[in-house]
């Protein structure tokens, strides 16, 4: 009678033959896989080379985290159907990015209440593309960075693209430049100018020889001399229709697509090169700094890149040191990209992170608390 009962189970144990058209759409979906896989790879590899010397990399590293994803999904598609190898070869890219995860997202894991407590050496640190102080209607949004600014009371101050014509019909702005020491820098016609504002005493200013879009200077935070970098890198030479032709996906219409696909993809490519360019007149500039450091600015690039790793080596990301979820700094391309940085030496560690969601600019700003902890740093030659 059990032998009976149980022989309906025994027909399904023998395999049955996948159809054609199964066997066709594995086929295509493994296809698929090899070549996403490949491509994640490749992406990992984007911040170790020179942008001039493989074209396709500035475009991997602009869509990092959307060949990351693709990647985890093709990944659990594959496992929900217990096929191992497939999903094996995907596993492995996979766990090799999840070093790169914490430059994107970092997940709130604990939840704290009531105003958070910081040590008496924390000051507070924002890095701002003002964007000539424009807002998107074209009219002057001066008034309102100078009533965030006030709101935000912060200790240090970096400006990109700053107006002095706008800033100096804002009486607003006039008087908060008052309660500040500053300095500021012609830039380039690229960049525009920059603008360093610190309620410490400033001892000490200059520009990088041979690069005018960078600059520095020194501030006294207690009995120590902390240097402050001011940074605006290429532009990236994306223009607003190049940004709507891409978020509002009128490419799937035009004619002439291909053609406005290949020019944006050659002026990134070029600005690129041009960025990376810079960042290695930078970085030796940086690395012989003898004091704490902050490097701040708008580097125009993503965190996976050749410009970003160059520039943070040897240094903290705050976003990865004390951001929550996932943070922008461009308004555009679908809120995906970060490219403003508040970036810091050993003896300095971030507190807090945040990024207000304003709309006087393209860009947002990005404000960090610092606080000092022990090194063994020297004083500047």
């Amino acid at each position: 009678m059990a032998e009976e009962y149980y022989s309906d189970y025994r027909r399904y144990e023998k395999p049955r033959h996948r159809s054609l058209l199964t066997r066709i759409f594995d086929g295509c979906m493994t296809a698929l896989s090899i070549a996403v896989g490949a491509t994640l790879l490749l992406t990992l590899l984007v911040p170790y080379v020179n942008p001039a010397k493989v074209a396709i990399f500035p475009i991997l590293g602009l869509t990092a985290p959307a060949i990351y994803i693709a990647t985890l999904v093709l990944a659990l598609f594959w496992i929900i159907r217990w096929r191992w190898l497939q999903a094996g070869l995907l596993l492995l890219p996979i766990l090799l990015g999840c070093f790169s995860i914490p430059l994107f997202y970092r997940p709130q894991i604990r939840r704290t209440y009531g105003e958070a407590k910081y040590d008496r050496s924390a000051f507070k640190v924002l890095t701002y593309n003002v964007r000539g102080f424009y807002d998107d209607q074209g009219r002057s949004s001066a008034d309102r960075v100078t009533r965030l600014l006030s709101q935000l009371d912060p200790d240090i101050i970096c400006l990109q693209e700053y107006n002095a014509a706008l800033a100096g019909q804002s009486a607003a702005f006039t008087n908060l430049l008052e309660s500040y020491s500053h300095i500021g820098s012609a830039g380039t016609p690229d960049a525009g100018p920059m603008l360093i504002m610190s309620k410490f005493p400033i001892l000490h200013s200059d520009t990088i020889p041979a690069f005018g879009s960078s600059m520095w200077a020194d501030v006294r935070i207690g009995d120590e001399t902390v240097r402050i970098f001011n940074n605006h890198l290429h532009t990236t030479d994306i223009k607003a229709y190049d940004d709507e032709f891409i978020t509002r996906r009128l490419f799937l219409t035009d004619s002439t697509r291909w053609a406005k696909m290949r020019s944006i993809a050659h002026r990134h490519r070029k600005n690129c090169v041009l960025r990376a360019a810079q960042v290695d007149i930078i970085a030796p500039v940086v690395a012989d700094t003898r004091t704490r450091y902050i490097i701040c600015g708008d580097f125009n690039d993503t965190p996976i890149s050749y410009v970003y790793r160059t520039m943070a080596r040897g240094a903290k990301d705050a976003f990865s040191e004390c951001g929550v979820d996932y943070s922008h700094t461009y308004r555009g391309f679908f809120n995906a990209l970060r490219i403003d940085y508040v970036l810091s030496s050993d003896g300095l560690e971030a507190c807090s992170y945040e990024v207000p969601d304003v709309t006087y600019s393209d860009h947002l700003p990005v404000v960090v608390r610092l606080q000092k902890t022990e090194t063994n740093n020297k004083e500047p030659k």
